[in-house]
């Protein structure tokens, strides 16, 4: 049998391989020309001022909405969810408006509205672009439901320096999967028609490069060149434009000197002039007024004009294009730019049927949030993003039968900390936590539970350093290099519950609330105690199985070297606990991969696998690019992920072994299940192009499939890629397919896998 795919350059997009495509039946979207003349009537009914409203979105929060509805000085709401409150608004511009335009409502729904999913950087660790889609169709339908018809997601900033915070959001450090699942989400939000009831429209974010911010710190500075600005981190954003994304957010962040939200070269060359987008671009969160603080405009009014000329078509929240008005009648912003802008809003307004539908069902409210259908969604999208790092000696899966577990940590029952950051409209009581997942799964077994040290204690030490000491004898808790929270939970009563148990489960990591936005670490330490109560356990001398929760990599040097099995379970929704039991008891194998490289320790970011060669590579008696005693290796590569069987990769044949300009390069595989246990692999295409115009990094991620294999079986996998989209930009930031060797890995992750090499002709 022969398993296909194809894999595809993602500057470009022709990278929409093996992507799920649902059928919905729907309104049809009107025709643009039927649009642009519907636009052209209302633009020239309405007044500066009106124009300048339908440019401005307001808080839920603001008391004023009524009025400022009423006159027609506000376009879209955000944070005024729920059916019944967003049509009450509704009603207001559709009745007592002068020009009657339908306001759009918006939200942050970051991984879902109601059923809480994994977070992105999770489900992005699936490699299954399917079930992405399907998640945010779930996330689609149930916003709708709630009256939301605009989402500000996905998160599509690639970052390669997890002490920022928000690189939970996005996708991980590779601008191919980046953009596949960027492509993903948009599809699932939006479907075949952004006018369909139960889609909404998406809104890819931060236009751009955010993720690069100096430092890891939030809404940082951000200096790169053009090529990597173009190679890497523009990538997703021209992978979902070319999606039919409805909307982008601008960045907060200023790029080489010029901030996003007034960065012409951006919004107006890259994405309208390159990429010939017609939606509109809302700024972030008070964005506009913010030009002022970067330095780059006096006032506010100087503020609105540098951000509306540049592109921003929506200010959000600050208020500051209540000064479009003055600057027309000034001579100072011409009323052709403004009229564009406002022609982008009222163009995605009538794509999203808002005209002929403006408001929400209430009914819905009550039949399509947190169903059991939904759930379920939930739960195989958890299942799918937990990455086993470590099975020292096959400890997993567990036996559901055993005798007697220890379940111990401050987050092994915290109902809030499974669904993560930016939760939306999720509860923390609909959470199934690990110790209830392990309680459900297995019966009567008798299960001995300790906090060990208490949730309000994981406050990040100032210049902490992780504890590499070996650990204390089993006997001696409280001994040196082993701390007792002396509150009403101790790592004494977590020593003793081990000490009951014939396998402890010990549930570690970081609270939601210390990552996502403004949320960026200087050290990857465990909070609090944590560490000394690992120390412990491990001291105790019963097999101990880690779960790490958490929304970037963690210092895990000493667990790696002292623990046998350890999964990272990031945070995983509303069914996070039911997931993690199917996978520790062996209902389901893991089969997600790491969508990042995963650090030592903090000195070595921004550590990446898709870096460059230099002119003194490292060596075996040299350290030139890496560090003095130190190894210059991640923990764990991105792409790693283990699972309970082996696979064997062998045969890898080049059907192309020379590809012309305008043909494929095909591979093939033989991928085996060389062990005992049905499982899933995902098998990854990495290219390297040995000389070009610029140097080139060592690999390059260029396709991936998930593979289903029973216990013995083997099947041929096929990768099949555009010659197109092995290029790069030249100097002059030209887009070339350089001729020459190239090298070629099937392999389970970007170090490993078996080579081959192909020739491409030149032009």
């Amino acid at each position: 049998m022969v398993y296909r795919v194809s894999g595809a350059r993602s500057v470009f997009l022709s990278l929409l391989f093996v992507l799920y495509i649902p059928s919905f039946a729907m309104p049809q979207e009107p025709s643009n020309d039927a649009i642009e003349r519907r636009i052209d009537a209302l633009l020239g009914q309405m007044t500066v001022e009106e124009k300048a409203g339908q440019l401005t979105l307001l808080d839920g929060i603001n008391p004023r909405i009524p009025d400022l509805v009423k006159q027609g000085l506000a376009g879209s709401i955000i944070n005024a969810y729920g059916a019944e409150r967003a049509n009450s608004i509704q009603r207001i511009a559709m009745e007592q408006s002068r020009l009657k335009i339908p306001l759009i409502f918006g939200y942050d729904v970051i991984h879902g509205y109601r059923t809480i999913f994994p977070l992105p950087l999770a489900s992005a660790g699936s490699f299954d672009p399917e079930m992405i889609e399907r998640s945010e169709r779930v996330a689609a339908k149930e916003s709708t439901a709630a009256g939301v018809k605009w989402v500000f997601a996905p998160m599509v900033d690639i970052a390669r320096d997890p002490r920022w915070g928000r690189i939970v959001e996005g996708a991980g450090e590779d601008p191919y999967l980046g953009s596949v699942v960027a492509v993903a989400r948009v599809r699932g939000f939006q479907g075949d028609s952004m006018a369909d009831p139960q889609s909404v429209v998406a809104c890819v974010k931060h236009f751009a490069a955010y993720g690069a911010a100096e430092g890891g710190r939030d809404y940082n500075t951000v200096d790169i060149s053009e090529q990597l600005l173009r190679e890497v981190y523009l990538s997703p954003f021209h992978a979902a434009v070319s999606a039919g994304v409805g909307t982008l957010m601008s960045a907060f962040n200023d790029l080489n000197g010029v901030p996003a939200t007034a960065n012409r070269h951006l919004l107006t060359g890259i994405l309208r002039d390159e990429w010939k987008f017609d939606g509109l671009v809302v700024s972030d969160y008070d964005a506009v007024r913010e030009l002022i603080d970067h330095g780059v405009a006096g006032d506010r009014p100087e503020a609105a004009l540098k951000a509306i000329t540049a592109g921003t078509d929506v200010d959000m929240v600050d208020g500051v294009y209540a000064s479009l008005p003055q600057l027309v009648q000034s001579g100072k912003l011409p009323m052709s730019v403004l009229d564009e802008a406002v022609r982008r809003v009222l163009r995605v307004k009538i794509r999203a049927g808002l005209f002929e539908h403006p408001y929400a069902d209430p009914s819905r409210e009550k039949t399509d949030l947190l169903t059991a259908e939904n759930r379920q969604v939930s739960r195989q999208m958890a299942q799918e993003s937990i990455v086993l790092l470590k099975n020292e000696g096959n400890l997993l899966p567990l036996d559901r039968h055993v005798k007697s577990l220890a379940v111990i940590g401050p987050l092994a029952d915290d109902k809030a900390t499974q669904l993560g950051s930016w939760a939306a409209q999720g509860q923390a009581k609909d959470a199934i936590t690990p110790l209830e997942g392990i309680r459900s799964k297995t019966g009567n077994t008798p299960i001995f539970f300790a906090e060990g040290v208490t949730l309000d204690s994981l406050v990040p030490r100032k210049e902490a350093t992780t504890i590499l000491a070996a650990p204390a004898p089993s006997t001696a808790v409280g001994a040196p290099g082993i701390s007792v929270n002396r509150g009403p939970t101790s790592i004494r009563d977590a020593v003793n519950a081990a000490k009951k148990a014939d396998v402890a489960v010990l549930v570690l990591g970081e609270p939601a609330n210390m990552t996502g936005e403004a949320s960026s670490r200087a050290t990857f330490d465990f909070p609090g105690e944590q560490q000394e109560l690992l120390q412990a356990i491990v001291a105790v001398g019963k097999p101990v199985v880690l779960v790490l929760e958490s929304g970037r990599p963690l210092d895990i040097r000493w667990a790696n070297d002292h623990v046998p099995a350890i999964i990272q379970a990031w945070y995983l929704g509303t069914e996070a606990g039911n997931a993690l039991a199917d996978v520790l008891f062996g209902e389901v194998s893991p089969s997600a991969r790491l969508p990042l490289s995963w650090p030592r320790f903090v000195g070595q970011v921004p550590v990446y696998y898709n870096h460059k060669s230099t002119g003194r590579p490292t060596s075996a008696d040299r350290w030139h690019t890496g560090y003095q005693y130190e190894s210059m290796e991640p923990l764990f590569p991105f792409g790693y992920g283990l699972t309970y069987t082996t696979f064997k990769y062998s045969n890898l044949k080049i059907l192309t072994p020379t590809v012309s300009p305008t043909g494929r390069l095909r591979v093939t595989a033989d991928i085996q299940n060389a062990g005992e246990r049905p499982a899933v692999e995902v098998v990854q295409l990495y290219v390297h192009d040995r000389v070009a115009p610029t140097s080139r990094p060592v690999r390059e991620l260029k396709g991936f499939t998930r593979v289903a294999l029973a216990p013995g079986e083997s099947k041929t996998v096929e990768f099949s890629v555009r010659a197109n989209d092995l290029g790069s930009y030249d100097p002059d930031m030209h887009w070339i397919v350089p001729s020459g060797t190239y090298d070629v890995w099937v392999a389970p992750n970007a170090i490993t896998g078996i080579p081959g090499t192909f020739q491409m002709l030149g032009h």
